[in-house]
């Protein structure tokens, strides 16, 4: 099994897959670190004030100013109503939320990136695991070995385990390194909150706890990992069911943008919950966000995308093993 795993991890890095991946990842990381770099600037310009809590309270004020409008979805004011609260709970215990530095422009990216952005740089690694086989007629090859196909698609999925594993472990180095040029690397033990709760549209701090940040950031990319793997194992089985690479670069594609899509607007639709790519957003649990339909919560979304990842790699291996994949 080894020697097969070793040889699938030569062909994806010739494939340049993984390479391509992390030239993503280093060009739009210090576009997002400039972005982010403007955005305090132009809110401490707009204030006259570098002081946090001036900062916050403001923010505070435009979103009760928000809140006023009656003109604004139910959705999108309990959403509002439950972040004034956060902010007030932030400002009333002295800890700035958004404080400058490596380790909060890599907490903030994940936050962004864990539903749309990370599940896509996985796809371009999963996509073409198994149709590449057929594209480029190597399955016919691949499968005259004396090794039962179970074992070539184990080796195969192992291999894509790994490479999802250091996608994920480089965003984090990678947001840290380059943020930090500009932020500083300051703020690693700086405390956050974590554990609160939302019941009947209120903000429930009885359960709210400080972590220093390192420990968060773990729980928060531990959480965008287990999300990376789902997405890798679902894009597996689309590559073993679609010979093509380009269609099932497109099936996930649009699933993960309608999905991105769906979190906006199905809050009425509670069914829309059991899709995988509603539960995408994990680690708004963590921060205490209001979830995008009722009912859901850190243990349903983690048991939703388990059963997705289980169902998926169990098609996957039957397909394989039972289709002529020599014809």
């Amino acid at each position: 099994m080894l020697d097969l795993v070793q040889n699938e991890t030569v062909k994806l890095l010739r494939r340049r897959r993984f390479l391509v991946v992390l030239l993503i990842l280093a060009i739009l990381i210090p576009i997002f670190t400039y972005a982010q770099y403007r955005s305090v600037l132009t809110a401490q310009e707009q204030m006259g004030t570098s002081d946090w809590r001036a900062l916050l309270q403001q923010k505070i004020v435009d979103t009760q100013n928000r809140l006023a409008s009656s003109r604004l979805p139910e959705e999108w004011r309990e959403f509002l109503k439950i972040s004034v609260q956060q902010q007030q709970y932030y400002l009333d215990h002295d800890i700035n939320p958004m404080a400058p530095g490596a380790p909060t422009f890599a907490r903030g990216f994940m936050d962004q990136a864990i539903s749309l952005f990370l599940p896509m740089m996985i796809v371009v690694l999963a996509v073409d695991l198994v149709s590449a086989e057929f594209s480029e007629g190597t399955i016919k090859l691949l499968l005259t070995r004396p090794v039962r196909r179970w074992k070539v698609l184990t080796s195969k999925y192992l291999t894509l385990l790994l490479f999802t594993s250091l996608t994920v472990l480089m965003t984090l180095i990678l947001s840290a390194l380059i943020s930090g040029v500009v932020f500083g690397y300051a703020g690693w033990d700086m405390p956050v909150l974590t554990g609160f709760d939302i019941e009947g549209g209120e903000l429930q701090t009885a359960d709210v706890f400080v972590l220093p940040q390192w420990k968060y950031l773990l729980m928060q990319y531990g959480l965008g990992w287990f999300v990376s793997i789902v997405v890798a194992t679902i894009t597996f089985m689309v590559s073993v069911l679609v010979r093509s690479a380009a269609a099932g670069m497109g099936i996930m594609m649009a699933a993960l943008i309608s999905g991105a899509i769906l979190t906006q607007m199905a809050s009425s639709w509670e069914s829309a919950k059991y899709l995988f790519v509603v539960n995408l957003q994990l680690t708004d649990y963590l921060a205490g966000t209001l979830p995008p339909i009722k009912g859901m919560s850190l243990p349903f979304s983690l048991t939703v995308l388990a059963v997705w990842a289980a169902v998926s790699l169990v098609v996957a291996y039957i397909v394989f093993i039972r289709r002529d994949v020599t014809s």
